[in-house]
C-alpha cells in the first residue's frame, strides 16, 4: 500500500512539473497524447511576472527561515529567563510558570465559587439576548421553546442552589436573582408576548444584585491571583528580575484587564511593554504555545532592530509607522484635511497598553446609577 501511494505520488509530480513547464517553446497541443488534454495548456508569464514573483517568493520564504529561528530562540529564552503566562479562560484565567531547566508548573484554578457567580449573572443577561429579537411582536412566538427550555435549566439551578459552595450572604442573593429571572420567563410565557416596559422593569430590578455578584467574582479571582504570585516571585528569589510576563486579551476585555493589571503589581512600571506584555487576540482564549511563540517574536525582533537601526525597542512598533505619519500629514494636507495623529511616544514607553487619559463619564459600575 505504502509503495502504491508513493508511486501515485511520484507520478503526480512529474505530470505537475511536465505541466507546469509547458513542454518546450516548440511544443503544440496536438503533439501530445489525448490522455494529456484535461491538463495540458501552454503557460505565459511575462518577463514583469515572473520577475514580481522571484521577488515575492522572498518574503514568503522569510517566514518559513523565521519559523525556524524561532523554535531555537525560545529554547534560548526559556533556557535563560523564567516565563509567566497569564491566559484568560472563563474560569477566571491561567497561570502558567516556565523556569529554566524544569518542567511548566501550572497554579490552581480560581475558586470555583468565581464560576458560579458568573454563572448566574451570565444566565440574568441572556434574558435580554433570548427576547431581544422579540420585543413587543405577539405574532411572532419562535422565542417560547428557547425560553421554555432554558427555563427548566434555571429551575434545576435554583433547586439546587443550597449545595453550591459559597458564602451565605453570596447564595441569598443568587437565590433572589434565580427566583427573578423565572418570575420574568413565566409572566413572559404566560402572556406570550414580551414587552419592552417589562424588560426595562426586570433589569433595572436585577441590576443591583448583578453589580453584588461581579464585585464578588473580582475579589476572588484577583485575591487567588495574587497569592499564587506573591508564591512564585518568593520562590524564584533573584531570579524574578529577568523574568517575562504575557498575557491575553479581547477588545472587550482589554480596558482594566484583571489578569495583566494583578501581574502588574509585581513588576517595576518600567517592565511594562518591556518584560511584560499584553497581547491582543480576536478570541477570548489561546493556548500557552501560541501566547509563548508571540513573546518569543517580540523579544527576537527586537534584537533585529538594535542589529539594523540601532535601537532595541524599535520593532515593538509598526516598523513603517514613523514614515507613514509623515506621509498621512502631508496627503492630508492635500486634500485640504487636517490630520488626526496621536502624540509621538519614544519606542520606550511604559505607557500602561490600555487607555490612560480621562475622560467625563462614568468609569466603573460604582460610578453608574
Amino acid at each position: 500500500m505504502r509503495a502504491h501511494s508513493l508511486s501515485k505520488a511520484l507520478m503526480y509530480a512529474m505530470l505537475t512539473s511536465i505541466a507546469l513547464a509547458g513542454f518546450d517553446s516548440t511544443a503544440k497541443a496536438q503533439d501530445l497524447p489525448a490522455y494529456m488534454a484535461p491538463i495540458s495548456g501552454r503557460t505565459v508569464s511575462s518577463p514583469v511576472e515572473t520577475a514580481t514573483k522571484n521577488v515575492l517568493a522572498l518574503n514568503t520564504g522569510m517566514f518559513e527561515l523565521y519559523d525556524n529561528a524561532s523554535r531555537i530562540f525560545e529554547r534560548n529564552i526559556l533556557s535563560k529567563h523564567p516565563v509567566i503566562l497569564a491566559l484568560f479562560s472563563g474560569a477566571g484565567g491561567r497561570f502558567i510558570l516556565y523556569r529554566p531547566g524544569m518542567a511548566p508548573l501550572e497554579a490552581p484554578s480560581v475558586p470555583i465559587v468565581y464560576q458560579l457567580l458568573k454563572s448566574v449573572d451570565h444566565s440574568t443577561m441572556a434574558l435580554a439576548q433570548v427576547v431581544g429579537p422579540y420585543l413587543d411582536n405577539p405574532a411572532d412566538q419562535s422565542w417560547r421553546a428557547p425560553m421554555l427550555a432554558y427555563r427548566a435549566r434555571m429551575q434545576s439551578a435554583l433547586d439546587s442552589l443550597d449545595q453550591a459552595p459559597m458564602p451565605p450572604d453570596w447564595r441569598e442573593n443568587d437565590r433572589a436573582i434565580l427566583r427573578s429571572n423565572l418570575a420574568f420567563m413565566d409572566d413572559c410565557l404566560a402572556k406570550g408576548t414580551v414587552s419592552f416596559a417589562a424588560l426595562q422593569a426586570f433589569t433595572k430590578m436585577q441590576a443591583p444584585r448583578l453589580k453584588l455578584d461581579i464585585e464578588w467574582a473580582a475579589q476572588t479571582q484577583v485575591a487567588h491571583w495574587m497569592k499564587v504570585l506573591a508564591e512564585w516571585k518568593a520562590m524564584l528569589g533573584g531570579d524574578w528580575e529577568k523574568i517575562y510576563a504575557a498575557s491575553n486579551t479581547i477588545y472587550g476585555t482589554r480596558q482594566n484587564n484583571v489578569l495583566f493589571s494583578v501581574l502588574a503589581q509585581f513588576f517595576p512600571p518600567e517592565a511594562i511593554n518591556d518584560r511584560l506584555i499584553l497581547f491582543e487576540t480576536l478570541s477570548f482564549t489561546t493556548s500557552p504555545d501560541d501566547l509563548i511563540s508571540a513573546l518569543t517574536r517580540i523579544i527576537a525582533d527586537r534584537s533585529d532592530g538594535a542589529l539594523f537601526f540601532g535601537d532595541y525597542y524599535m520593532m515593538d512598533y509598526e516598523l513603517m509607522g514613523g514614515d507613514a505619519r509623515v506621509a498621512i500629514a502631508a496627503e492630508s494636507a492635500k486634500l485640504g484635511l487636517k490630520a488626526s495623529l496621536p502624540p509621538v511616544v519614544p519606542f520606550r514607553s511604559s505607557q500602561w497598553p490600555m487607555r490612560i487619559t480621562p475622560g467625563p463619564g462614568p468609569a466603573s459600575l460604582a460610578d453608574l446609577p
